[in-house]
């Protein structure tokens, strides 16, 4: 294509804090900034003044020190702001009056529940939640967790533990019990935030029995503290320690917060890996390494302002969940949706998006595709004057997906592909208000993020050669993680992101840096194709296969064959058909026509399987690992991280594999 899809106009670009923030760069430091290429060299090459710089131009509320970077040939080991002292709360509420009658949330529990939560209810919950969290013995240090939907009480527990300085950890209230106490038993909190139950698709889903039992697997439990979601007044009286969210509160009036602040690595988040191979690792991430990133993101490459409206569809057990919860830092009212996002046939979210005019619409790759299946056309239906930009990540947003997003929801609107990932809480690519938008790339590498890809050698690839390779970060940044929970010494953070390439983060995607100086992620490298020893990535066989009208999903894998031997790898596509539909030999070869026609011999399945479900975690990610394991007779350690597990059985002694 020889033309972007979307080109910011002069006075979008006159107006975005980008270009504002490029200004006051150009203006203090005597440099010329151009555009984006010129400022994200910059960044790099003065890392240490632009992270400094950036948390004036955000208003960052606190003590910045004298100090911005020590031991910064490190990697780990560096040490940002060392002397900084900072409350997460504190600037989450911003500068807003504590008589505030703004929204700072509006949540929808489906169709069943709408709240709007001004600034000033939201201030003084938090303010009653944290001497409510402080009587119950809590404090700097201490882990609280949060087994919730994506509610507003989720908000003010979470910005109540990190004013104590005690560090947050959320799960779904759609897990297992073993999949929560795989979390939150290696972390030991004190206190656990729960509900009743939620509503998905239209059914109440109770889940007070799994909060007893998940209660009684953590001994280190001083109180459960329960909001009525389904029910007025719950009967939690099986549940060990509980006690409802309003006696929790009862004794403590709203008062005026004296914020006490922490240094710049003190913990606020633990989250986990989502992968099925293990126990989930517990990631520590620091208060002001995840604010920095967050302001960063928001405001520069989301051009995120004060009374914007930000949503994301999420669940708590997501980063994202974490990366919403900071817009509150840039002034934005926080659109909180729990539930399915295809009630009412898949409107139930645009719904949402015109009556409470948003302006940023986060989502994944996943729903936008099943929404261009579904054939939903949201322009036709509502109006979209408000929204302003729509963020993707879960998985790479195929080139399709952006043909549906310009024809089908907006057509002026700023499409941001994004990626980064739990291990960073942050993004290394996202996007960019001052560029245009090309079809399948991701807009630009992330201000201060020295991103690039290298080749089997660890040397980089230049941009626009159409090679690809390992995404990499060669520079340290605020949001590494401070380390593993349970990690003496950090021999498992070390081995999870440094022992490919000593010194240099390795992130385990496979991607490439385009000609427009974009990127474009082809999957993990973990689950990238090797037939006859060229490297495939998945996103390009989906692409392809997804396209038609007979397939709603697909996962694939590399088999090895001969099995048993350490010979080759053949592709195995699995598909999940439009009911009613059945694989044969016809559409099977149109199947693989499709993929050769549009990619390469390279790429065509040698078996391609009809499956009644694709196995996938919380967040919605694909688990091309855990079917490999699968079908080769290995054990997936962690089914709790799925969603579906039961989907993975149909994968077990597959005939069709083995011939």
């Amino acid at each position: 294509m020889n033309a972007p899809l979307w080109q910011p106009s002069p006075e979008r670009i006159a107006r975005a804090n980008l270009t504002s923030f490029a200004a006051r760069i150009a203006a203090r430091h005597g440099v010329e900034l151009p555009d984006y290429t010129a400022l994200y060299a910059w960044s790099l090459a003065n890392s240490e003044t632009f992270w400094q710089e950036l948390w004036e131009f955000a208003g960052i509320v606190g003590q910045r020190g004298t100090r911005t970077l020590v031991d910064g040939h490190r990697m780990p080991g560096a040490r940002w702001f060392p002397d900084a002292r900072l409350s997460f709360t504190e600037n989450l509420f911003g500068r807003r009056e504590r008589d505030d009658t703004g929204d700072a949330m509006v949540f929808w529990g489906e169709d069943k529940l709408k709240r709007h939560v001004s600034h000033a209810e939201l201030y003084d919950a938090v303010s009653r939640t944290a001497e409510a969290l402080r009587a119950a013995g809590v404090g700097a240090g201490d882990r609280v967790s949060g087994f919730l939907p994506n509610m507003p009480e989720t908000v003010i527990a979470m910005l109540a533990t990190a004013a104590l300085g005690a560090i947050w950890s959320s799960a779904s209230p759609d897990f297992g019990v073993q999949g929560v106490l795989d979390r939150f038993g290696q972390i030991e909190p004190k206190v656990l935030f729960t509900v009743d139950g939620y509503w998905y698709n239209g059914k109440p889903q109770p889940i007070l029995d799994k909060v007893a039992a998940v209660a009684a697997g953590l001994p280190t439990l001083r109180c459960v503290v329960v909001a009525s979601y389904l029910e007025a007044k719950a009967d939690f009286g099986r549940v060990p320690h509980a006690i409802g969210w309003q006696d929790f509160l009862s004794a403590h009036k709203p008062e005026t917060m004296a914020f006490e602040r922490f240094p710049f690595d003190h913990p606020l988040y633990i989250l986990y890996s989502s992968g099925t191979t293990g126990v989930p690792k517990c990631i520590v991430h620091g208060v002001g390494g995840t604010l920095l990133q967050h302001v960063k993101e928001h405001r520069l490459h989301g051009d995120v302002n004060p009374g914007d409206r930000l949503f994301y569809f999420t669940t708590c057990g997501w980063m994202m969940w974490n990366w919403l919860a900071s817009g509150l830092a840039s002034g934005a009212t926080l659109l909180l949706y729990d539930g399915s996002p295809f009630v009412g046939d898949g409107r139930i979210l645009w719904d949402f998006a015109e009556q409470e005019r948003m302006t940023h619409f986060g989502t994944s790759a996943k729903y936008i595709d099943a929404l261009k299946k579904a054939g939903v056309v949201p322009r036709t239906h509502y109006g979209l004057d408000s929204l302003q930009a729509m963020f993707s990540t879960g998985s790479p947003l195929a080139p399709e997906g952006f043909d549906y997003v310009y024809q089908c929801v907006k057509d002026d609107l700023c499409l941001s592909s994004i990626s980064g990932g739990t291990d960073i809480i942050a993004c290394f690519a996202l996007g960019c208000p001052t560029r245009p938008v090309w079809r399948g790339e991701l807009q630009c590498r992330a201000l201060g993020m020295a991103v690039a890809a290298f080749d089997e050698d660890g040397d980089a690839i230049a941009a626009g050669s159409k090679l690809r390779g390992e995404l990499v970060c060669t520079q340290p940044f605020p949001s590494m993680p401070i380390g593993f929970w349970n990690d003496p010494g950090g021999t498992r953070y070390r081995a999870a992101y440094f022992e490919r390439f000593p010194g240099v983060w390795c992130h385990g995607d496979y991607i490439e840096i385009t000609e427009h100086d974009g990127m474009i992620i082809y999957g993990r490298s973990d689950a990238t194709l090797n037939p006859g020893g060229v490297r495939i990535g998945t996103a390009e066989i989906y692409r392809q296969v997804e396209q038609l009208d007979e397939v709603l999903e697909s996962i694939v894998i590399g088999q090895d064959w001969p099995p048993g031997e350490l010979g080759d790898v053949r592709v195995v596509l699995f598909v999940r058909l439009r009911e009613g539909l059945t694989l044969d030999n016809e559409l099977i070869a149109k199947v693989k026509r499709q993929i050769r026609s549009n990619t390469t011999p390279r790429h065509v399945p040698a078996k391609v399987v009809q499956v009644s479900d694709i196995p996938r975690t919380k967040s919605g990610k694909i688990v091309e690992l855990a079917v490999r394991n699968v079908v080769h007779g290995q054990a997936v350690k962690n089914v709790e991280a799925l969603a579906n597990p039961e989907a993975l059985e149909q994968f077990r002694d597959r005939f069709e594999l083995r011939s």
